[in-house]
């Protein structure tokens, strides 16, 4: 585990968080405000980020994940995902559309979940009410720079910040094995990669994933060794409703994020679950 302290800065408000979140986003090639990062928000200050692959494995007292497991099943839960798919169209798909099937529904892959916004990574801080008197976190990565660590053989196909699903294709295809697919492909560092538009919550949380070569490498074990790429912003919990209530007072809200009755249920539950007075402090 990292100490990432140096890395860690502190969210005082929501114009704070505005000012800090957005920092860098100008882009004096285009001569616009394009910020190139992804955002990752969680309700706890974990030092980790393990995928849902690693965290197959039985944790040790520290909390840490044993990931060789998920690293020895992956092919055959990705396998069987896809031989009992409703949707029979997917054996014929690429391995990036079907381990962007995978992770969206909630099958253990070696994807993590990234958004573009730094509003949508506010909300996922912030949505947990029985996180109230924790601080939060959000991870923000900058793809360009962890893009430039990639080989030409990558980075050729490259058109944008991120790749796209066809561009990863044509770099690496006709592989049913993850594994295969950086083996033949050296490389050592993070894809970003954007999933196709399945749904409405892809689209409205503004979604990105990251994959690494190694299944049973961490994120931030990654990171540990690429400082100057990422900040982490801590959200104390002593602001975590001001920034709630204003981010519902903007409409970014499981309504919009989760579209669909769950969604509509998620927003209802939380926006009337009733807060102790110690939990939010007026101006």
């Amino acid at each position: 585990m990292g100490d990432f302290q140096e890395q860690t800065v502190e969210i005082y408000s929501w114009e704070d968080a505005q000012d800090k979140l957005f920092k860098g986003a100008w882009q004096s090639n285009l001569n616009r405000y394009r910020p190139s990062h992804a955002f990752r928000g969680l309700s706890e200050e974990y030092d980790t980020l393990p995928t849902s692959l690693i965290r197959l494995g039985q944790q040790n007292s520290d909390g840490i994940f044993d990931a060789s497991h998920g690293a020895d099943v992956e092919s055959d839960i990705l396998r069987n995902f896809i031989k009992y798919a409703e949707d029979r169209s997917l054996s014929d798909k690429s391995i990036w559309h079907q381990l962007s099937v995978a992770q969206h529904y909630g099958l253990p892959t070696r994807i993590l979940d990234w958004t573009y916004s730094p509003l949508v990574a506010l909300h996922f801080a912030t949505e947990n009410m029985s996180k109230l008197d924790e601080d939060g976190l959000i991870w923000r990565v900058d793809i360009d720079e962890a893009h430039a660590l990639l080989n030409d053989t990558w980075t050729k196909e490259k058109s944008g910040h991120v790749f796209t699903i066809d561009e990863l294709t044509e770099v690496a295809s006709n592989f049913d094995d993850p594994n295969a697919i950086f083996e033949q492909n050296e490389t050592d560092g993070p894809l970003f990669f954007e999933p196709p538009s399945l749904d409405g919550r892809i689209v409205n949380q503004f979604a990105l994933f990251s994959v690494l070569p190694d299944p049973t490498q961490r994120f931030d074990q990654w990171l540990a060794d690429h400082r100057n790429i990422f900040k982490r912003y801590r959200i104390p919990a002593s602001v975590k409703m001001e920034i709630r209530d204003k981010l519902d007072a903007s409409n970014i809200t499981e309504r919009v994020l989760f579209p669909g009755l769950d969604g509509l249920a998620e927003w209802l539950q939380r926006y009337y679950t009733p807060i102790r007075e110690t939990e939010t402090q007026p101006p």
